[in-house]
């Protein structure tokens, strides 16, 4: 097993575009030195500007999708993004359970970089009761981060992002990183949470512009650090130090948002002195 890449196996839907989803986590893992095996959970119609459509997979077809290679490759790491329907969101919950040993790295895909609605009240509510609390580590963004601790039946219920933070671990994942792209500030400053409260705060610069699968590639980049070996706070680390290096190299190949460029060290000019191969 030692020539293994690691392998991570995720659970997500596809995008056309390439910016996010299975594509983006496809590139990602690829890229971190992993082998991606990939689950599909819903088919999308969307470009870099926004979601227009979705079809849920069947889930029992997305069960067997998971089930059949989970019983021919060793798997390090699961990676949850978009599930698509209350019914995917309860098969992904079956398998992972039968397999606590692996970590479970899960990206709440909730609404389109536009503001697209992706889940609705009983697919959050499923996401509570079935897979957060299976969870290694969930990686919501400020928007995100509130939709799923609010308490629906409380109008007055207004939590800061640290409370938000408590209540996703107080229902059983261990650690909870809330990015800060939404938030207005002038560095984006993420913070990982654990148990005991801030294990970690990070701030990188704003960039201008928004990205595409910018949500898919950090929590990808973290299944892939967890998978090579790192420790939880090591490996939000590398993961975001990566994340930001793909939108700072990021381009706009359409009429919408940039996609982060997760190959970008292949394209970086070599160090003086250097040449490619075949150069004379």
């Amino acid at each position: 097993m030692a020539d293994l890449p690691p392998i991570v196996l995720v659970f997500a839907a596809t995008d056309p575009s390439g910016g996010a989803g299975l594509q983006a986590d496809i590139m990602a893992l690829s890229s971190m030195g992993c082998h991606p095996l990939t689950c599909v959970t819903a088919l999308t119609i969307q470009d870099t500007m926004g979601v227009e459509d979705m079809m849920a997979i069947d889930a029992e077809w997305i069960a067997d999708q998971a089930r059949c290679v989970l019983e021919d490759m060793p798997v390090s790491v699961f990676k949850v993004g978009l599930l698509g329907s209350v019914e995917a969101i309860t098969a992904v919950a079956e398998v992972v359970s039968d397999y606590p040993e692996i970590p479970l790295v899960l990206d709440p895909v909730l609404a389109s970089g536009r503001g697209d609605e992706i889940a609705n009240d009983e697919m959050i509510a499923a996401l509570r009761e079935l897979l957060i609390p299976q969870c290694t580590i969930v990686t919501p963004n400020s928007i995100e981060a509130r939709r799923l601790a609010i308490n629906e039946s409380d109008d007055n219920d207004h939590p800061d992002l640290a409370e938000c933070a408590r209540r996703l671990i107080a229902s059983g994942c261990e650690h909870v990183l809330i990015t800060g792209t939404h938030e207005n500030t002038a560095e984006v400053i993420n913070t990982l949470y654990g148990e005991g409260g801030v294990l970690r705060t990070d701030s990188w610069a704003r960039l201008p512009g928004s990205y595409h699968g910018s949500g898919c590639t950090l929590a990808s980049a973290i299944a892939a650090t967890l998978a090579n070996g790192l420790a939880i706070t090591d490996a939000v680390k590398d993961a975001q130090e990566y994340t930001w290096q793909t939108l700072k190299a990021g381009f706009r190949p359409g009429m919408g948002q940039h996609i982060p460029d997760r190959m970008f060290w292949a394209r970086e000019d070599p160090p003086a002195g250097e040449h490619e191969p075949g150069d004379s």
